[in-house]
């Protein structure tokens, strides 16, 4: 298979060995085997399933989020241990603790960062002192042109289909959109991916790669609550719920009665402003910092505020599979994901489909056009 818009071969094996590669800007500039990426997600992406990402050949994204200083290092030196491959680091910039664990991040001279939602012009400037990679998540053209000015080697197009905190725009028209507005720049599709199927739909739309969060998340290796992953392999597409109430910031998480009750609506004024000024007491900020925030930075202290406010629920969901009290981030490709395989198996079989279904639709194409030749024959 090759498509010229984004320089994608593919390379075939023998009948029972491991099936193939697919060579792209992403695979080049990453110096991955497949363009397959673990996004990451809070209490899922751990050192053990990044690493077995990155064995696989895709590439694993640590989750900082809920990390001190001292367990990013760690968490970044048993991946070294795990894995001899590359690996990236992620950090929401807005959330508590996530600049610093990024200079952690520098300082271990990972091999790329993961960035949304800040300015990373420091960022760049780290990473430049060792070659280090920047992968900016972006989900509309305005926050890409700001990334690819402060420096990003690629982009993470993250679509309205996507776990967590997608945009408003679907992947099948956010990638293509980005990829005619910045064709120079390799994009990496997050949002409704889990199949092969889904990652010969996003070369073709003009991506370089996938991020399959909630596909990985429901292996073996995921440390995601079993209940949770059955639920997630018992579900349809449909059963998702997308809001901003419930985190601060528009997401997306399993359809369920507490999910449903927490997006109904906004906490009260004075309920949000307790919990800034809870947030702000923990990352050590002072009263008179926060105060002026409140009045001029109105959206990111609620998305702070909620955020902090959610994180026992999505643990609990999360971390011990309570689906009575605990909220699931989760993506509407659910409805694709029907078992629990392990990392690699399910990385192969990806691949496997991709494979199968472009000779499928090959095979439509050469049966057409020997049909309308026949029919122009005969006339």
């Amino acid at each position: 298979m090759k498509a010229t818009a984004n320089a994608v071969t593919a390379n075939t094996v023998g009948v029972g060995a491991r099936v193939r590669t697919i060579s792209t800007r992403i695979t080049d500039i990453f110096e991955c085997e497949h363009p397959i990426f673990l996004p990451g997600m809070s209490w899922i992406s751990t050192p053990p399933l990044v690493a077995a990402v990155s064995n696989a050949g895709g590439l694993g994204i640590l989750a900082t989020g809920p990390l001190s200083e001292e367990e990013t290092r760690a968490s970044i030196r048993e991946i070294r241990k795990l894995t001899d491959k590359p690996f990236g680091v992620g950090a929401t910039l807005l959330m508590p603790g996530a600049a610093e664990n990024a200079r952690v991040a520098l300082e271990e001279e990972v091999p790329f960062l993961n960035v949304s939602l800040g300015k990373t012009d420091w960022i760049r400037d780290g990473l430049d002192a060792y070659g280090g990679k920047l992968l900016a998540t972006v989900t509309n053209k305005k926050h890409a042109a700001a990334a690819i000015a402060s420096g990003a080697d690629a982009l993470m197009a993250t679509g309205h289909e996507a776990a967590a905190h997608g945009g408003d725009v679907t992947s099948l028209v956010l990638v293509p959109s980005l990829a005619q507005e910045f064709p120079e720049v390799p994009l990496v599709a997050a949002g409704g991916f889990a199949t092969g199927r889904g990652l010969n739909a996003a070369l073709v739309l003009g991506a370089d790669a996938v991020a399959m969060g909630t596909r990985l998340a429901v292996t073996s290796e995921s440390p995601l609550a079993e209940a949770m992953k059955d639920a997630i392999v018992r579900a349809n597409e449909a059963e998702t719920i997308y809001g901003k109430n419930f985190d601060g910031i528009p997401a997306r998480v399993l359809e369920s009665p507490t999910a449903s009750r927490l997006m109904k609506t906004r906490p009260w004024l004075p309920v949000v402003i307790g919990r800034a000024l809870v947030a702000a007491n923990k990352m050590g900020i002072p009263l008179w910092k926060v105060l002026p925030g409140l009045l001029t930075r109105w959206n990111q202290m609620f998305a702070v505020a909620q955020f902090g406010a959610a994180t026992e629920a999505i643990k609990a969901a999360t971390m011990r599979g309570d689906a009575e009290h605990g909220v699931q981030f989760v993506g509407q490709c659910q409805g694709m994901i029907h078992d629990i395989p392990t990392v690699d198996v399910l990385i192969q079989r990806i691949l496997e489909e991709s494979m199968a279904a472009h000779q499928e639709q090959v095979a439509k194409i050469e049966s057409s056009n020997r049909r309308n030749g026949e029919k122009r024959t005969a006339v």
